[in-house]
């Protein structure tokens, strides 16, 4: 079982290759939802999202022989930045990255910039996810998963780490779920420091893998998504997430498509902040009720902000006063 002791070594495997990113107190927003509201920015992570902390992690952990082999991995566009940096951060590493067409081109265009190989497959997260394994048996890859994996949840965790170290007092985390590495991770830093607080992962209507696998007591290891401006939560739930979940996950709430909108345009306007739509949905679940946290200390992780331009100016123009 993972614990405090794998976070601990995973920040040691970090080093100064990510940034220790701020604690933004919001006063605006603790105004408008009745919380005292904090932001965990990894929107001004390296590679725009949280994902970069996983990706050194599970490569740090590779044999010399493994590193020249290369690595395999199917993304959403996040965790893909974040190997490609990282394969290149831990001296040149052959990557392979494996997404959906649909993937935001903002984020495929950066992976240019770390000279990794990338393939445009199928419609859904699985459909890369298949192509990328059938890719990693046929060229004798090693295959890096995004969030079933133990070494990418203890990176992750390195989020909660630094959370609990600069707030110990904090009441209630609202983390993005999808896969579910990020919120298994930062749960176990979260409540080795302080067992009574309240972890309270959001997903986002159109995949709610994790809410169901939670409310049936089966992990939805695949699911068949809608469409959603949040595509890095898009997709099945993890396992081992599920495993950790079971016991250290307090609930499970959803946000539909337009509460995440609306939460990108305040984060925007009071906060100064650009999110994608992953990022912004612990935001959206205080805007629209989704939590009773009223008169706590919350955090709410930002975990990305890769939006795509497009959506971002979409997003804008809906708030424009009308003539």
């Amino acid at each position: 079982m993972l614990g405090l002791r794998d976070i601990l070594v995973a920040r040691r495997n970090l080093g100064s290759l990510v940034t220790k990113t701020p604690l933004h107190y919001s006063f605006l927003l603790s105004q408008k939802v009745g919380s005292e509201v904090h932001l965990k920015l990894e929107n001004l992570q390296r590679t725009g999202a949280f994902k970069v902390r996983g990706a050194i992690n599970k490569i740090a952990s590779l044999s010399e022989e493994e590193r020249v082999r290369g690595v395999v991995a199917p993304s959403s566009g996040n965790f893909a930045l974040g190997v490609a940096y990282a394969a290149r951060a831990l001296g040149g590493v052959p990557v392979n990255l494996f997404m959906p067409v649909n993937t935001p081109a903002s984020k495929v265009d950066k992976l240019a910039e770390f000279g990794a190989e990338v393939f445009l497959v199928g419609e859904q997260y699985d459909d890369a996810d298949d192509a990328s394994r059938e890719f990693q048996q046929e060229h004798d890859l090693i295959y890096t998963d995004s969030f079933d994996d133990p070494f990418i949840i203890a990176g992750q965790g390195t989020v909660g780490l630094e959370i609990m170290e600069e707030l110990p007092d904090a009441e209630a985390l609202l983390v993005p779920i999808g896969g579910g590495g990020l919120i298994a991770g930062v749960s176990i830093a979260a409540k080795a420091v302080n067992p009574r607080i309240k972890i309270i992962g959001v997903q986002v209507e159109a995949s709610p893998s994790a809410y169901l696998s939670l409310k049936e007591g089966r992990c939805y290891q695949r699911y068949e998504y809608d469409p959603t401006i949040c595509e890095g939560l898009a997709g099945g739930f993890g396992i081992v997430p599920f495993q950790i979940a079971r016991d250290l996950i307090d609930e499970v709430v959803l946000v539909n498509e337009e509460e995440v909108r609306e939460a990108i345009f305040v984060l925007l306007e009071t906060e100064h902040l650009v999110v994608e739509g992953s990022g912004a949905v612990g935001v959206a679940a205080l805007l629209f009720d989704k939590v009773n946290l009223k008169d706590k200390k919350v955090v709410a992780v930002i975990s990305g902000g890769n939006i795509d331009v497009d959506l971002l100016f979409e997003i804008l123009r809906e708030h424009l006063p009308r003539e």
